[in-house]
């Protein structure tokens, strides 16, 4: 709803303004009116129908939304390339000195630099130029099109035209030509006129089927259509010499033709010899040449896309179809790295290069004793495999590797049996001190059992409770019993006081 300024409402008054909208959105209630006496459609949001305050709106409207601060000064000419004004016969005055025009100075010249100028010579003083200044808006500042003559795009066309002309000309020249040859070639006055015949014969299929084939793409207006307009249909699709693809299978349950867009996709006879086959479906040219590798190209972007790219096949093609190539470079001298270091670390069977006697033979002088079973006692190292990880490497003076060493479940060093990765190692000496602390610990750990299995003997003292007799052998504390007395002193002494 369009508000004209925003004025404090109370509850009901807003509640009441919220159920007219209501009303009004549902067509119970009459839509509003602007100034001008235009129906405001009540579905407009209304950050876009109120008004600002600081234009002063006293009645709903929406001529905020317009544009309202309009230039009658803004044009859409251009200018008028070579127009000329005036010409002088004499130099004057604040001319340029070059040609002697009024419009430019010499350094801004267009024209040849003369040995004497026009100021000395006042010979040949060129025309002033028309000079316009225009005052353009938004779109005629942007607009790469301004000024430009379509007029100029004939003579692009008339080029085109006058070089098919000369090729259709060259190539009927050319067929006629070897008509000629073929006719001199043969000997005998019928012979010659049967040929003759035929010859003319075939200039005429010539000059059909090259009108053919100009016409076979050419495109007619229909103009009696469901919407009232022209359509454009290409009148011809096959040559008709050849059988229609619908006709190729009668079976119902084949392949299924589609009369509105004259396509086939699957194959109408798939069990056929392939070789006697011309037709093999719509499909076979969407999965070979330039729809392949239009279908690799999306692929692509979808795949980058994923991967966070910021590429869109129908926004951006050209930023697609560059970036795909630049990945298809990379990949390739990816692979071609890889396969040089294989080659550079295995060799390569294909090369020319001739290989070591040795190996060629399988003949060393090194001696290898075998066992009864096959395996080497002497004479060869086994090679351990090597892994991409780093290996053999000591650090912090150890001279085996982590994870060389394990015991209670726990990885360790074999030099010095610490099972802390980033500990120094002690060598023997570490080992000697960490086998006597475990048999100190062990010991400790035995007495300590054998201490917790003796009975502890505690002595049953008797005590004295009040109101019973003390017994004769009641034991008594001697320190309790002196600081009781000494507080029992104190009291009463505190007593003979007061």
């Amino acid at each position: 709803m369009a508000t004209a300024s925003v004025t404090f409402k109370s509850r009901e008054d807003h509640r009441k303004q919220l159920e007219l909208e209501e009303a009004r959105k549902a067509g119970l209630a009459p839509a509003e009116v602007d100034e001008d006496g235009n129906e405001i459609n009540p579905h407009i949001p209304q950050y876009m129908s109120s008004a600002p305050w600081y234009l002063n709106a006293e009645k709903p409207s929406l001529k905020h939304q317009r544009k309202w601060k309009s230039d009658p000064n803004y044009t859409k000419a251009w200018y008028d390339r070579g127009t000329t004004l005036f010409q002088a016969n004499k130099y004057r005055k604040g001319a340029c000195e070059n040609c002697g025009a009024m419009t430019h100075d010499k350094k801004s010249c267009m024209e040849r630099p003369r040995s004497v100028g026009a100021k000395w010579t006042n010979v040949n003083i060129a025309p002033d130029e028309k000079v316009e200044s225009f005052e353009l808006d938004y779109d005629g500042k942007r607009d790469r099109w301004n000024g430009y003559d379509p007029s100029t795009y004939t003579r692009v066309i008339a080029d085109y035209e006058a070089r098919e002309e000369a090729r259709k000309k060259y190539l009927k020249e050319q067929q006629l030509k070897k008509l000629e040859e073929k006719d001199s070639e043969k000997d005998g006055e019928n012979a010659g006129s049967e040929d003759d015949e035929e010859d003319g014969l075939r200039i005429d299929e010539a000059k059909v089927d090259e009108s053919a084939q100009m016409d076979f793409a050419k495109v007619e207006k229909r103009v009696r259509t469901t919407g009232g307009g022209s359509t454009g249909s290409v009148r011809n699709l096959r040559i008709r010499e050849d059988t229609a693809k619908y006709l190729l299978n009668l079976d119902v349950n084949s392949a299924y033709y589609d009369p509105k867009t004259r396509s086939m996709r699957e194959d109408p006879l798939p069990d056929a010899d392939p070789n006697d086959k011309f037709y093999v479906g719509d499909n076979q040219n969407r999965l070979s040449g330039q729809a392949l590798e239009f279908k690799q190209l999306n692929i692509h972007a979808w795949e980058a896309f994923d991967k966070g790219q910021d590429i869109h096949m129908q926004a951006a093609p050209s930023q697609a179809e560059l970036l795909y190539k630049s990945f298809k470079i990379k990949k390739e001298m990816l692979k071609s790295e890889h396969k040089d270091k294989i080659m550079e670390k295995y060799g390569n069977a294909a090369s020319e290069d001739t290989m070591p006697r040795e190996l060629l033979l399988g003949q060393s002088e090194r001696e290898i004793e075998y066992d009864r079973t096959g395996r080497i006692i002497k004479g060869q190292d086994v090679s351990l495999p090597k892994s991409k990880y780093e290996e053999d490497i000591f650090i912090n003076n150890h001279t085996t590797v982590w994870g060389s060493w394990w015991k209670d479940h726990q990885w360790g060093y074999k030099c010095c049996k610490q099972t802390i990765k980033n500990s120094y190692c002690t060598g023997l000496a570490g080992i000697e001190a960490a086998e006597a602390s475990a048999d100190l610990m062990k010991a400790n750990m035995a007495r300590k059992e054998a201490a917790e299995d003796e009975p502890v003997q505690h002595e049953e003292k008797r005590l004295a409770t009040w109101g019973t007799d003390v017994p004769q052998d009641l034991v008594l504390d001697k320190k309790l019993l002196e600081e009781s007395l000494k507080k029992v002193r104190e009291c009463k002494e505190e007593r003979g006081e007061g």
